[in-house]
């Protein structure tokens, strides 16, 4: 592995000293490694600035690789352009080297703003990275970044005085497009945009995107400008399509990727069953964490500059002080070498960790995917997944974190107690040697559409040879918008008639509209937020929240405020809630027969209600006990893909009438963890309800529904890859070590019967017979 100091390991001997600790055997499932590549390299374009090209070789870049110089020379003619390359494969410089040079290139005598460029980024984090690399080219650009961390001074320079604007789709929507007539030079000199890390936009996030740069257009355009769009993303599937269906735009997809890359290897992890049990007495494996902080530590004593992606923010607090403690037994000196980063913590504080990780200060950091998107970490070694993070683009672009430039890099995948992790590990050929996911999402949903147009009316009125723009469902969701009230239809097109901020109807990062604040008591401090969406799960009185490594209890949820209210607490359980669900038919918008059973795709109403929660000792995970919880019903219109099998199909498989509701309730819960192979989602982006007998359907019915209003594409996308997806559940169930069933194939974290009933046999003669091969 390249490194600066002389004794660290090799990739090889590091994966052989980790596996081989006393204790470990067996859990090292998978190795694969991948050759390193040369780069090929272009001429600098003839258009290019000189001053831009002298500070790039000052950084470094001689010349640029062949895609860069392709895909700078597309935009720089106008062509709208996604570049989809490797990670660490310089896609900043493709985007940079037309814009930098356009906005000088475009200046008036006294230095007037002739030309701007507007570039937008999923995380804050990322904004800074890239104003820290221009600044770095010496340049005189006026750039500056515009986000929830930027003072008013700051964003009233931006408006009146940068050329180069870094942002995020949430302050666009929320400040430059609503606000328009203040940047109306700003946007009337447009000459590019910038949507870096394009495949992060999908679901409902995606679809609210699309309709957010719609509207950009459409302002751009009424003051003159007609701006380059230029995406960018090292883990996007058929590019083209995905950058087209995002910006509305034709695009040109530069694919060849012509950058040097070291030595990659990735591991596949599986962490040993333990000695305790959980929910129904079954075998539980010991956590991701607990196995990736051990690993972390081991890393950090070898010197090996590493990254550690936790799924959630109290798993990445944990980690960072399980692994600082271990530390602490080796070298007194180790712990402050750990650090811990995610999203709710200060702007301060995010910088700071983030510039004390490029000085190599810390040695292991745990973060959230907060750090998983772009920015360039250079000098890292290595980096642990705990868990599978979702995607296999997620994936390639957490293990592309370690090893930018030509470094060796390792990338270990730690799989959780959960049916995708268990497979992926034991069956690394769906990850390796694939193509990353479609990006799924649909800009259609009436309940994304609809605020859009909305906001576009208060923007500037609608006028009906625009409703193309929005895509064909557009002038019914402008007629429903207008029957309501919300939009009124005058010659000149619809008007907003609310006194409200249209753009308010979406929040555009949150399925559940505006969070919830968790404040401490007593001090009024802000300790962090949640979704409102999964406030009820999260944040009910009760919930244990940490932050920092500080546990909170939380003591009251009020919903009507957006409020829960915490105190501090040392506790030595963890909580997670349970509720009921109902859903019921409303429409079916496409079916086909497998034999004699159905698999049907369409709309549905999803009632579900938080009923109690359950207190879990840890480390160990066993329950302590259930409490009740007083909590109002939320009902939800979404899409669903669901699976019926006729009684006598049940008779002839030999299935007894009383396994059959754990039989199917096995089957959602597996199906469920399965799907985000098949559709860019996460598990929690989704749900389930199985019944031996459903009254829309008269027979045993299976539904795997989208968490989101309208839906946002997963399950339609089931419904099309359903063979191959629960082929893939009925083989994860019987592959399974377990006898009657775990949380590695058929128990759910989120089940709200507790995971009972369940029967592990059942469920996959059940399939048999719904895939035919009973």
């Amino acid at each position: 592995m390249t490194s600066t100091a002389a004794h660290r390991p090799s990739v090889a001997d590091l994966v052989d000293r980790l596996s081989s600790v006393p204790g470990r055997e067996g859990r090292l499932t998978h190795l694969e490694t991948l050759p390193p590549r040369a780069a090929v390299t272009a001429d600098w374009p003839d258009w290019a600035d000189p001053g831009v090209v002298a500070g790039l070789r000052a950084r470094g870049v001689e010349r640029p690789w062949r895609h860069q110089a392709v895909a700078a020379d597309a935009a720089h003619a106008g062509q709208h352009v996604v570049l989809a390359t490797g990670t660490a494969s310089g896609k900043s410089l493709a985007y940079q080297l037309p814009a930098l040079s356009g906005i000088l290139a475009g200046r008036g005598r006294r230095g007037q703003r002739g030309a701007s460029v507007l570039y937008l980024a999923p995380t804050k984090a990322l904004a800074q990275d890239q104003l820290a690399g221009i600044r770095e080219l010496g340049l005189d650009v006026r750039a500056t970044t515009h986000d929830g961390d930027s003072g008013r001074d700051q964003r009233d320079w931006a408006r009146d005085h940068a050329e180069y604007v870094l942002t995020n789709p949430d302050m666009l929507h929320r400040s430059l497009l609503p606000g328009h007539q203040r940047w109306s030079q700003f946007l009337g000199s447009l000459q590019y945009v910038v949507v870096d890390e394009c495949h992060h936009y999908r679901g409902v996030f995606g679809a609210h995107v699309s309709h957010v740069l719609r509207r950009l257009r459409r302002v751009c355009a009424s003051y003159g400008a007609s701006p380059t769009f230029v995406l960018a993303s090292a883990t996007v599937a058929d590019p083209e399509v995905a950058a087209a269906r995002l910006t509305g735009l034709d695009v040109l997809a530069v694919t060849g990727d012509a950058s040097p890359r070291g030595q990659v290897s990735l591991a596949m992890w599986e962490p040993p069953f333990t000695s305790y049990t959980g929910e129904n007495g079954a075998p539980v494996r010991r956590a991701a964490s607990s196995e990736t902080a051990d690993l972390l530590a081991d890393l950090v004593a070898e010197d090996v500059r590493t990254l550690a992606f936790i799924r959630s923010r109290r798993g990445a607090e944990q980690v960072a002080m399980t692994a600082a403690g271990l530390l602490a037994e080796v070298d007194p000196s180790l712990p402050g070498r750990v650090a811990s980063y995610r999203g709710g913590y200060l702007p301060e504080e995010r910088r700071a960790l983030e510039q004390a990780l490029r000085r190599g200060e810390i040695t292991g950091m745990a973060a959230t995917n907060a750090l998983e998107l772009g920015i360039d970490v250079s000098g890292l070694d290595a980096v642990l997944m705990a868990g599978f993070p979702g995607t296999r683009a997620a994936l390639w672009q957490q293990v592309g974190r370690a090893g930018r430039g030509a470094q060796d890099a390792l990338g270990v995948l730690v799989a959780r107690d959960d049916p995708l992790d268990t497979y992926l590990v034991h069956h690394p050929e769906t990850l390796l040697g694939r193509p990353v996911e479609a990006t799924v999402f649909d800009p259609g949903n009436p309940y994304v559409l609809g605020p859009h147009l909305c906001a576009a009316a208060q923007e500037i009125p609608l006028a009906a040879d625009e409703l193309e723009l929005f895509g064909p469902t557009a002038p019914a969701v402008v007629d429903q918008l207008t029957a309501a009230g919300l939009l009124r239809k005058r010659p000149r097109g619809w008007f907003w008639t609310d006194r409200r901020r249209a753009a308010d109807l979406a929040d555009i990062r949150s399925a559940g509209g505006r969070p919830v604040q968790l404040v401490e008591g007593g001090t009024g401090r802000v300790v962090g937020t949640v979704d409102a969406s999964s406030a009820h799960g999260t944040a009910h009185a009760g919930a244990v929240y940490v932050h920092r490594g500080e546990t909170y209890l939380v003591s009251e949820l009020d919903l009507d405020d957006h409020v829960a209210v915490v105190d501090r607490a040392e506790v030595d359980y963890s909580t997670s809630a349970r509720g009921v669900t109902d859903i019921t038919i409303v429409a079916e918008r496409d079916a086909r027969r497998w034999g004699d059973c159905r698999l049907a795709f369409g709309d549905v109403d999803v009632s579900s209600q938080v009923v109690s929660y359950l207190k879990r000792r840890q480390p160990s995970g066993e329950v302590v006990s259930e409490e009740p919880l007083d909590l109002p019903a939320r009902s939800l219109r979404t899409t669903a893909v669901w699976w019926t099998v006729p009684e006598h199909a049940l008779a002839e498989a030999g299935l007894d009438k009383r396994d059959l509701p754990g039989a199917a309730h096995a089957a959602e819960h597996c199906s469920i963890g399965l799907l985000p192979l098949f559709a860019t989602c996460d598990r929690w982006d989704i749900g389930g309800v199985s019944t031996a007998l459903h009254a829309d359907t008269g027979m045993l019915t299976v539904f795997v529904h989208d968490g989101h209003p309208g839906g946002a594409g997963f399950a339609e996308r089931g419904f099309a890859a359903a063979r191959e997806w629960l082929g893939a559940t009925r083989d994860a169930i019987r592959s399974c070590a377990c006898d009657e069933g775990c949380p590695s194939c058929i128990q759910s974290p989120k089940c709200g019967n507790q995971n009972n009933p369940l029967d592990k046999h059942g469920a996959a003669a059940l399939l048999d017979v719904l895939l035919g091969e009973g």
